[in-house]
């Protein structure tokens, strides 16, 4: 191609010198071109992990471990970590997957490599223990330094959180329509201490800091929450057919009607793209899908119950969510241990979503951390020593095998005659109590105050406030003016200060419905 670049005259060019170093400057410029067709390739896939590997991360233990990441087609990689060596190759579309076989825990700082032909990469800093992923919406995003605004302990609490075994991974990425395969390292892992412990989610440092504490394990957690968002935009696409209401958001979704799912019975006053129907799943979680986890912890709500959104159907969505994120994740009986929403800060449609909540729990490996005793004027409670605290008790129980209270008492059933309701519970074989809960002191039993915030519903469903007394583990709910009680309820109400109905364990009662058909809510909707 050159020497017929160099050929004889042109007429566009009398100078045969000016010409001859143009074409000169033509073959240089081809060359790349020329290496290519001769079949030298001068670029290549680079090798890398997916971003969820980076230096000072947890691996999960006692599980087969899935390390995936990009290079050529048709090379081979080969991952080491621990004295194990796994060689994968490179499928045509560019993702490798080498499986590390289960590993003790251990909080040995070890190198994870990943070598292929003369290129190897290198996570530094890796340990290995349990994995819990924490997320919804801005109550679970607060962070210690927001919460060390407003209490000492917290402050005390960030100077003394040298804990090595503490890793965080924040991943905040925006919406995304469809699921994404990766996400950018960024900041990556932070290795918990003094200078790092302010930016972590305060719920899930007191939780991860109780797991540590209990179990001697590294702890690692993947914080995929976001402020401002309904549950929606965290639950993958295909429980969404699981109902009637969720079925119409996703297809209301996907032609991004924000307005339609909001007059939708049960569906959600959609802000912007970051709350329709699996748009934040598909761009936190998506991407990480095959990390794996030990289990999940979740505070959100209020963005499904605020001023004018419908609460109706929240119990079915927290099934969509469990179920798929279990789906997913590739783990059926993933432990998934949520907070029912306090009083702190609440709407009109804050008491009927908290029913929702609790009834939410048939699945097992779920559990509730109650709340409505940590009370405080805003939206924010910061008092997430507890929360953290009553989450790590529901893992300590369920998922380890630890003998530890974990619940306050939950409403079981009730008796209804002679004027009367005796109400049974779950987790009150410790026994009732009435106790005062101050600030962040455990609560303490008095026998002096009265029971509050019981009613019970006469035979119209119109409900009567009630005077309610403890007999051993049963609460007794009577009204004198209803002979034939219908249901009995407790703390149902937008902010029911002085909660003071516990177990022996210190652990609140739960808000609850005997007959949750009888609670009636309408919506503040849009009008046509």
């Amino acid at each position: 191609m050159a020497n017929e670049l160099l050929k004889g005259e042109t007429s566009m060019h009398t100078d045969s010198k000016v010409f001859r170093r143009q074409a000169i400057r033509i073959c240089v410029a081809m060359m790349p071109v020329l290496a290519w067709l001769s079949g030298y390739s001068v670029a290549h896939a680079e090798l890398r992990f997916a971003g969820i590997f980076s230096d000072h991360m947890v691996l999960q233990r006692e599980r087969s471990i899935p390390v995936w990441g990009w290079a050529d087609k048709g090379r081979v990689v080969t991952v080491q970590f621990a004295g194990q060596s796994v060689s994968a190759k490179v499928n045509d579309d560019g993702t490798w997957q080498a499986i590390l076989k289960p590993l003790a825990a251990s909080d040995e700082s070890r190198k994870l490599v990943a070598a292929c032909d003369s290129e190897t990469v290198v996570v530094a800093d890796a340990v290995v223990g349990d994995i819990w992923h924490a997320s919804g919406q801005s109550n679970m995003a607060m962070n210690v330094q927001a919460v060390a605004k407003h209490f000492s302990k917290a402050e005390a609490d960030m100077a003394a959180a040298e804990l090595p075994t503490i890793r965080f991974r924040r991943i905040d990425e925006s919406e995304s329509a469809m699921p994404r395969k990766d996400i950018p390292i960024k900041a990556g892992w932070s290795v918990c201490s003094p200078n790092t412990v302010g930016g972590f989610s305060a719920a899930a440092f007191y939780f991860a800091r109780k797991l540590q504490g209990e179990l001697d394990v590294p702890i690692g957690i993947v914080d995929t929450s976001r402020g401002g968002t309904p549950i929606e935009p965290f639950i993958p696409r295909a429980p969404f057919n699981a109902h009637p209401t969720l079925l119409r958001e996703l297809e209301l979704g996907d032609q991004e009607d924000l307005l339609g799912i909001w007059k939708l019975p049960g569906g959600v006053r959609a802000r912007d793209a970051n709350w329709l129907p699996g748009r934040l799943f598909h761009s936190r979680l998506a991407p990480i899908i095959r990390f794996a986890a030990r289990g999940a912890i979740w505070y959100q709500g209020e963005s499904n119950c605020g001023d004018g959104e419908d609460p109706r159907d929240y119990r079915h969505k927290m099934r969509a969510l469990i179920t798929g994120w279990r789906t997913e994740l590739g783990n059926d009986a993933l432990p998934f241990y949520f907070v029912q929403l306090p009083g702190s800060g609440a709407r009109a449609g804050w008491p009927y979503l908290r029913e929702q909540q609790r009834l939410s729990l048939g699945l097992p490996h779920t559990g509730m951390a109650v709340t409505i005793d940590l009370f405080h004027e805003d939206i924010h409670p910061p008092n997430k020593f507890d929360v953290g605290e009553r989450l790590a008790r529901l893992a300590l129980a369920d998922e380890y095998g630890r003998k530890v209270p974990y619940s306050g008492p939950l409403f079981e059933r009730v008796e209804i005659a002679d004027g009367r309701a005796v109400v049974f519970f779950t987790h009150a074989e410790s026994g009732l109590i009435t106790a005062i809960k101050d600030g962040l002191a455990e609560p303490k039993e008095d026998r002096a105050i009265s029971l509050t915030h019981f009613e019970l519903a006469d035979q119209a469903g119109t409900w009567h406030r009630a005077d309610a007394t403890i007999d051993g583990a049963t609460v007794i709910v009577r009204n004198e003016r209803l002979p034939r009680p219908a249901a009995v309820r407790y703390a149902y109400a937008i902010n029911p200060q002085q909660c003071r109905l516990y177990n022996r364990d210190g652990l609140p009662a739960a808000p609850f419905c005997s007959h949750p058909e009888l609670l009636k809510f309408e919506p503040d909707l849009p009008r046509e």
